[in-house]
């Protein structure tokens, strides 16, 4: 008998902030346990907390990059539970009025394009975080979290498979980063989702949901969900009944396993935080945000096809990032844009080898733009072979090491790409003098070269006129050699075959 599988994601996405959401003090990662915990993010007696514009202007971008209405007036309140890395008893968060309502995202999956509803995106404070040991048997309390700004992201219950929640997830996961609200680290826990799974007979109301909570892989994401909807299918099946709860999922076992019974909003007995007033925003701060809104994704994906003529692929694989994206466009403003076609094959083919090797991301990457267009370059007229630009492109790799666990401030330009002076490369054309690159591209050298060949094999010559095709490839290879593999391979063929048929 067939299931609907039925799927909504909370994604909480860390603002990208340097300060904490009602507080001053830093969001730092990694400090020593206890050390960003101050008196306000305590809720100590007599402290009163203040929003942080920079939290609300992300939220406003993020609204307005998934195209949803922006609340003119938003309420913080009081979201009440007690946990021991809770400090207050209660978390500012938003209910009725959340800064950002509606919008939506449309993902790709291998069933084609779909838009998933989003209901809302609200502002609201992260929790400290309980750090259990297990040699001990005890639990210590690490409250460097607590108050960090969050804006926890809600979805429809959209998604049919664990497919399409990987794909939304992705989707949101590269726009939190392309417009600057998130870094999206999610070992670190900048980015993380609960996902609401549910099963039910097609045609039928809603099933009842059980949570997985702080998926941080989307992998996990996957897994958490598969082994989810199996459990819930098998336990109705054997008569059983799916209890309303929250889950954890465990990476060792692959299996989710039950936390706590779910609440329900009123359980957290929600209302307004008397200490902080309404969040007013008008027409004319959502317009200076605008102002600052990089161009998304998607417009510049069809512009890359319309003025570049790229495939819809190679598009979508360029603006994955926005950095990723900028460095394309700055190659071929140097390169000319009928060399857009080959500077989109190098960066998705050994420019991204190497950055996957490396484990590095493109505004770390030690070649800098004008190096790959001088590249591309050199092989559009002639001068390098395709084998020989790997070894020049490789050298300009290994001639400056990237930078690895440095902030992206420190090596990265204006643009998102590394400054000019960065590493202090040496040119395309004086690495293809330094290792004998050039092509042989003059074509009397080549006439003598071809002649010589011809005489010196003339049994495979007879062979190609008998009509034995593999003659060809033969005298070919023989050139080519005796170039030491630096003749124009196009030349070559051309300047044979006119011999050859003559």
């Amino acid at each position: 008998m067939t299931w609907e599988i039925v799927i909504g994601l909370e994604t909480h996405a860390q603002l990208s902030t340097a300060s904490k959401m009602f507080s001053g003090a830093s969001t730092a990662f990694g400090a020593a346990p206890n050390t960003l915990a101050p008196a306000i993010d305590l809720a100590l007696p007599g402290v009163l907390p203040v929003a942080n514009k920079g939290a609300v202007e992300r939220a406003i971008r993020f609204g307005l990059a998934v195209g949803a209405t922006i609340s003119k007036t938003s309420i913080f309140a009081r979201k009440n539970y007690f946990y021991p890395d809770l400090p207050k008893g209660y978390q500012i968060s938003q209910f009725e009025t959340p800064v950002v309502q509606g919008g939506s995202l449309t993902i790709q999956t291998s069933k084609g394009e779909k838009t998933v509803r989003l209901t809302r995106a609200h502002l609201e404070e992260d929790a400290g975080k309980s750090l259990h040991e297990d040699f001990s048997g005890m639990t210590g309390i690490d409250l460097n979290r607590a108050g960090t700004p969050l804006l926890e992201i809600v979805t429809e219950p959209d998604m049919a498979s664990a497919e399409e929640a990987v794909a939304y997830a992705r989707a949101l996961h590269a726009l939190v980063r392309w417009i600057g609200i998130c870094d999206g680290n999610m070992q670190e826990g900048s980015f993380r989702c609960d996902a609401n799974v549910s099963v039910r007979r097609p045609g039928a109301p809603l099933g009842t949901r059980c949570e997985i909570k702080n998926l941080n892989s989307f992998r996990f994401l996957e897994k958490a969900i598969d082994f989810e909807v199996r459990r819930q299918i098998e336990l109705i099946e054997d008569g059983g009944k799916v209890v309303q709860e929250t889950r954890l999922f465990d990476p060792d076992r692959g299996e989710t396993r039950s936390m706590r019974s779910k609440e329900d909003a009123h359980d957290y007995r929600y209302f307004p935080d008397p200490d902080l007033p309404p969040l007013a925003i008008d027409d004319a701060w959502i317009a200076r945000v605008q102002e600052e809104m990089p161009e998304l994704p998607a417009k510049v994906k069809q512009r890359f096809v319309n003025d570049y003529a790229l495939t819809e692929y190679d598009a979508a694989q360029l603006t994955h990032s926005l950095d990723f994206a900028r460095y394309f466009e700055e190659v071929v403003a140097k390169a000319g844009k009928d060399g857009a076609k080959a500077v989109a094959n190098w960066l998705l083919g050994d420019v991204s080898a190497a950055l996957n090797r490396e484990n590095i991301e493109i505004n770390q990457i030690p070649v800098l733009p004008e190096r790959l267009a001088e590249l591309v370059i050199n092989i559009k007229n002639g001068t390098l072979s395709g084998k020989g630009a790997k070894e020049v492109f490789q050298k300009l790799w290994d001639s400056a090491v990237p930078q690895k666990n440095t902030s992206q401030a420190q090596h990265i330009g204006p643009q998102g790409i590394a400054p000019p002076d960065s590493f202090g490369q040496r040119t395309v054309d004086e690495i293809i003098k330094e290792l004998g690159l050039q092509q042989i591209s003059d074509s009397g050298e080549l006439k003598k070269i071809v002649a010589d060949v011809l005489a010196q094999y003339p049994d495979v010559v007879e062979e190609y006129r008998t009509g034995k095709e593999k003659a060809f490839n033969s005298l070919v290879g023989q050139v080519m050699k005796a170039t030491r593999g630096k003749a124009n391979p196009a030349q070559v063929n051309a300047l044979l075959k006119d011999v050859l048929n003559s």
